[in-house]
């Protein structure tokens, strides 16, 4: 109990306190609700890989991976930034009220959002997988897992949108415990449902779905529980249960491009697998695939960085704070580039073996590329934790338009031709595609830091703490 007391956080501690403390406080709990989510992933391919004895019900579930990946973002992601952004705003700005209908409208919005994109899901499961390349010998089951995942997406809605308001709030605990409730539960049900116990009759694909919708729900039920519960931050009750139109629009102006964002980035890697196929065959593919399973265990520091970043910004925003919210960003910049550096020079040392801890069984030729892959990646790993921190910085303010600007950049003008004409015209091969991810990811954090240098010099902050508050006591 000692330890996690010291992880609180008051919005004094935020708007008034050190920043670095802010900051690592607040992502501690992100980082560990991240490396809680890789393990549920992990499970679920644990125990189907020992389902029948074939890799077919891995594949048909792997297939699903970048579909559910684009049903998350659709049903979630413009609730969960739009609310953390505009939460944080308030309550810096001495407006509980307006904090708690934030995230009353976020979750109303993500369980609306959540519903439709999971009726289209559920009803077009079998038209979706085999759009996607599914087989006779898996599209059965692909689409099995499909519709049944679909029935999670409201309760996901829900869900990430109040864990989102306990973030923007400073509150970042709240979201570590929905996140290890939910996997838990996936975890305790995944053999139960997929082998089939007692009275419960093995359900295979549809098993292992079903119990990620029972373990959301699961994290959905006690995310509501804590917000209408007697909560030291997001604690909601009858009075903030309205409705207004103005309120959705606003969370969506905020959160609607990061989807934008996601999507821009999903269509630039689905034309680089294509590339990577195409000039490095199955071993191009296999040191593609095994340095991108690398990257996202690498990025999670990062990440949990960028999600804590944009609720201290929006914070100090919101309480007229605008050269804290620069040296908040700054700060974060100057944490995940040194946390990534370090990341990276491990990475650069020891290639083969992250190579083999992924893949035991690699192949010499995939894992030469996998070990060039993964050297090339480490020069530009600073790069990406910057490029997230100032991204924090422009959506913490609002401006996230400029970070869909940044990544629409960063995909398709730097990094798709760099590797086009690297591979096909300079006929450099799948090595090209691999230094060309690195060389965007480099170009995205100068540009993104030059322009975040440039506006915050022209008072876009102080614009933005102007739009977000601070209300009167």
């Amino acid at each position: 109990m000692e330890i996690i007391s010291m992880l609180d956080l008051s919005k004094e501690d935020i708007t008034e306190g050190p920043i670095p403390r802010a900051l690592v406080l607040l992502a501690a709990p992100l980082l560990v609700q991240n490396l809680t989510q890789v393990v549920q992933q992990v499970v679920d391919v644990f125990w189907l890989g020992r389902l029948t004895g074939t890799a077919a019900p891995i594949a048909a579930v792997g297939l699903n991976y970048p579909i559910v990946s684009v049903l998350l973002v659709l049903a979630t992601l413009a609730p969960f930034v739009g609310t953390q952004v505009l939460v944080a705003q308030r309550v810096g700005g001495n407006d509980p009220d307006g904090a708690r209908s934030i995230a009353v409208h976020g979750a109303t919005m993500g369980l609306v959002f959540g519903v439709a994109v999971g009726i289209v899901a559920f009803l077009g499961a079998g038209s979706i997988v085999r759009a996607v390349g599914a087989g006779p010998d898996i599209a059965d089951m692909a689409t099995v897992y499909l519709a049944t995942f679909a029935i999670m997406l409201p309760f996901a809605g829900v869900s990430d949108a109040l864990e989102a308001g306990f973030i923007g709030w400073g509150d970042s605990r709240a979201a570590l415990y929905v996140t290890v409730v939910a996997v838990a539960v996936n975890v305790a049900l995944d053999p139960i449902l997929i082998f089939g116990y007692g009275p419960i009759e093995p359900m295979g694909v549809r098993g292992a779905a079903l119990a990620t919708v029972l373990g959301t729900a699961a994290g959905a039920l006690l995310a509501v529980g804590m917000a209408v519960g007697p909560r030291d931050s997001l604690s909601v009750s009858a009075a903030d249960l309205d409705f207004d139109v103005e309120t959705h629009r606003a969370i969506l102006d905020v959160g609607g491009p990061i989807v934008g964002q996601r999507v821009a980035q999903d269509g630039v890697r689905v034309l680089m697998v294509g590339i990577v196929a195409a000039v490095g065959g199955a071993a191009g593919l296999a040191a593609y695939t095994i340095g991108a399973r690398v990257a996202s265990v690498a990025f999670i520091p990062a990440t949990g960085l960028q999600q804590a970043a944009q609720s201290v910004v929006g914070q100090n925003l919101g309480a007229a704070k605008p050269d804290r919210a620069s040296a908040a960003t700054w700060t974060g910049v100057a944490l995940a580039a040194g946390a990534l550096t370090v990341v990276g020079g491990v990475q650069w040392l020891v290639p083969e073996a992250l190579a083999r801890l992924f893949v035991p069984d690699v192949g010499s030729a995939a894992l030469s590329l996998t070990v060039s892959y993964l050297q090339i990646l480490a020069y530009g790993y600073w790069a990406i934790g910057a490029t997230y921190l100032f991204l924090a910085g422009f959506n913490g303010a609002s401006r996230t338009k400029t970070s869909m600007a940044v990544s629409l950049v960063q995909y398709w003008v730097v990094r798709l031709p760099i590797a086009a004409v690297g591979a096909y015209a300079l006929e450099l091969g799948v090595v090209a595609v691999f230094w060309a991810v690195t060389l965007s990811n480099v170009a995205a954090a100068l540009g993104a830091g030059a322009y975040y240098y440039y506006t915050t010099r022209d008072g876009m902050l102080e614009r933005a703490a102007e739009r977000a508050g601070p209300v009167a006591d």
